[in-house]
């Protein structure tokens, strides 16, 4: 297993249990990994495209390998680990242990995991156990005086969770998916601003001007909904004026937006 940077983190027994390149190793040996290859010991090496399924309380994952076929063992769908029961296991001499394969019994029954009687090196770890018929009945998930292993229908129940068009990835894959770039918001902009008239009713000598400032809110559709008066001409005539032809504006349609423009009122 390799990390971002190309580097060795680990290596752990693992098991193809199809053709087609599904193997089986432990969750805690893919931490951190987003490449991996597989060796056998025929020297063989293939390159793992990726995760199809992961179970950390399990302590398993299921991966998939780039092959067309390989040899593999093939799961008991009843597996007999009652007490005192004679099994294999399958270690491999790549993983540095110092015989390919131990026979052995199972000693304790638990819940959800057995042990066998056999003092196992860690390059054992994720080796599958074998019962008489060589079916997988259990795959190692620890050492020591006692090695622990998972049952195979535990192995099933991972499999089960795979849906049939799923795709292998490592978790760097996923989530490095390219995000589509979103489209910068225009700038408000207006379509339709006349200017408001002399109105009949104010002054009518030359050289008059009166000014003042309105604050207009638009919506989305880009229509005046709100007129504030900023500040006052000084004129309600004059404001009247301002404020009727200022519901007139138009914006281009966008976001909901507001601004404040000055109206000068001028004869000459």
């Amino acid at each position: 297993m390799f990390d971002s940077s190309g580097k060795l983190l680990r290596t752990e027994t693992a098991f193809f249990i199809s053709g087609d390149g599904r193997c089986i190793t432990t969750a805690h040996a893919i931490e951190g990994g987003i490449n991996a290859v597989a060796k056998t010991a025929d020297g063989g090496i293939y390159n793992m495209s990726g995760i199809l399924a992961s179970s950390t309380t399990l302590d398993l994952a299921v991966l998939q390998a780039d092959v067309k076929r390989v040899p593999f063992l093939t799961l008991s769908r009843g597996p007999n680990l009652e007490m005192g029961t004679r099994v294999g296991v399958v270690g491999s001499a790549l993983a540095g242990g110092a015989e390919a394969a131990h026979e052995t019994t199972i000693s304790t029954q638990q819940p959800d995991s057995v042990k066998i009687a056999a003092t196992l090196s860690p390059g054992s770890i994720g080796s599958p156990v074998v019962d008489a018929k060589g079916e997988v009945v259990g795959v190692v998930i620890s050492t020591g005086e006692e090695a622990t292993v998972r049952p195979s229908n535990a192995v099933d129940s991972l499999l089960a969770r795979i849906a049939t068009d799923a795709k292998a990835r490592w978790p760097e894959t996923a989530q490095t998916a390219v995000t589509p770039t979103p489209r910068p918001t225009p700038k408000p902009r207006l379509v339709y601003a006349p200017a408001p008239a002399f109105p009949r009713e104010g002054h009518s000598r030359p050289g008059i001007s009166i000014s003042g400032r309105f604050r207009l809110s638009f919506n989305a559709k880009g229509s005046v909904t709100n007129i504030q008066i900023v500040q006052s001409t000084g004129n309600e005539i004059f404001d009247r004026a301002a404020i009727d032809t200022l519901r007139q504006w138009k914006s281009a349609p966008g976001e909901e937006w507001a601004a404040t423009v000055p109206i000068t009122f001028q004869t000459r």
